[in-house]
């Protein structure tokens, strides 16, 4: 029998026995832990998701607040007949149409010069051309128009309802009402993120939470780029549970929760006892662990849940999935004792086969 088993019998993977082997214990490169409520409590480091102080701290932008790319027009009421500043003879208004401003937020209106439009409104504007422009015609009269242009616009991608470039105004001046605008998401809210990516500053948060938690709808700004995925996150399953690459069907993902995707336990092949899940984890956790403070760098570590106990199971209820983790289940010993005996018989057959064809 040990002949046939060194033959290398189909399986697969590695036994309970041969992991363990493995360990820094036993000279290999990774450490092992039994779950237990202690580990359970030093692993549940949940991502934690939204905005920061620099997204939560902008205010509304004003609805008629003028940004690059906006459309002006300007139209000037002169209290003269003769030799008017900007018309001809006799013109006392004179309007300067699709005054665009250009991308350091500036427009040029004649006798007035080089003027800061980014930032006012239509209103601080035309105040700011009557003061400009009283040094030249008397007592004039300014009013300013705006159309809001490419400058004052927020990119949606993703999987929104609506993909495109859409115009911040009045009434999508806030994260969720932009989301609306586009359609909101095609995902479920629970598996969704939102990323607000501005300027070199990015933020992210699940839909869900966006939608509980009104505190975290923030204030958009011009350029702002919304982008609606659904969560990439995965696990792989290998061993006695087949061979598959899951993903996250939840935001927390359990082990117990992991097995039971996968269809469980394949009770004919897996050793419940050797329940393992594979991890590149950080250093900071594996000290917590080991109570050794020369860890300095992420280390392989296996978690180990024996679910022939009624604790067992607990824990694996309690034990978090991260993304990119291993779920691996052990063949049951009795499982390569099975094969070798059939191999044996089949071995065994083969030459009582032979034999009677040598008759």
């Amino acid at each position: 029998m040990s002949a046939v088993a060194a033959c290398g019998l189909p399986r697969s993977g590695p036994n309970k026995r041969e992991i363990y082997a493995s360990s820094v214990e036993n000279g290999g490169d990774a450490f092992i832990f039994a779950v237990t409520p202690q580990v359970t409590r030093i692993t549940s480091q949940e991502a934690t998701y939204g905005f920061g102080s620099a997204f939560r701290g902008a205010g509304l932008v004003g609805s008629d607040t003028i940004a690059a790319g906006d459309q002006l027009t300007v139209t000037v009421y002169e209290n003269v007949r003769d030799d008017p500043l900007l018309g001809n003879s006799g013109q006392r208004v004179s309007a300067l149409n699709q005054l665009q401003v250009d991308g350091q937020g500036n427009i040029f209106v004649p006798y007035a010069g080089r003027i800061r439009a980014a930032g006012q409104t239509p209103d601080s504007l035309r105040e700011t051309l009557t003061r400009a422009l009283s040094n030249q015609t008397p007592d004039p009269q300014v009013l300013v128009q705006r159309v809001a242009g490419d400058g004052s616009t927020v990119t949606v991608t993703g999987s929104a309802g609506t993909r495109g470039v859409f115009p911040l105004e009045q009434p999508t001046r806030t994260l969720t009402a932009m989301l609306a605008a586009a359609g909101g998401s095609t995902e479920d809210p629970q598996v969704t993120l939102v990323r607000v990516t501005r300027g070199s500053q990015t933020g992210q948060i699940w839909l869900q939470d966006l939608y509980d938690h009104p505190e975290d709808d923030i204030a958009l700004r011009p350029g702002d780029r919304i982008t609606v995925e659904r969560d990439t996150r995965k696990f792989i399953a290998l061993g006695a549970t087949g061979q598959s690459v899951v993903p996250f069907e939840t935001r927390d993902l359990s082990a117990i929760e992991a097995i039971a995707t996968v269809g469980g336990l394949q009770t004919n092949l897996a050793d419940p006892k050797g329940v393992f899940v594979f991890r590149d984890e950080d250093p900071a956790t594996v000290r917590a662990l080991t109570g050794r403070t020369d860890i300095t760098t992420p280390q392989r570590v296996a978690y180990v849940l024996n679910l022939t106990e009624p604790s067992g199971l607990f824990e694996a209820r309690d034990f978090r999935i991260d993304d990119g983790d291993t779920l691996y289940v052990t063949e049951a010993p009795f499982v390569q004792w099975t094969k070798t005996v059939q191999a044996i018989l089949g071995t065994t057959s083969a030459a009582d086969s032979l034999t009677s064809v040598g008759q």
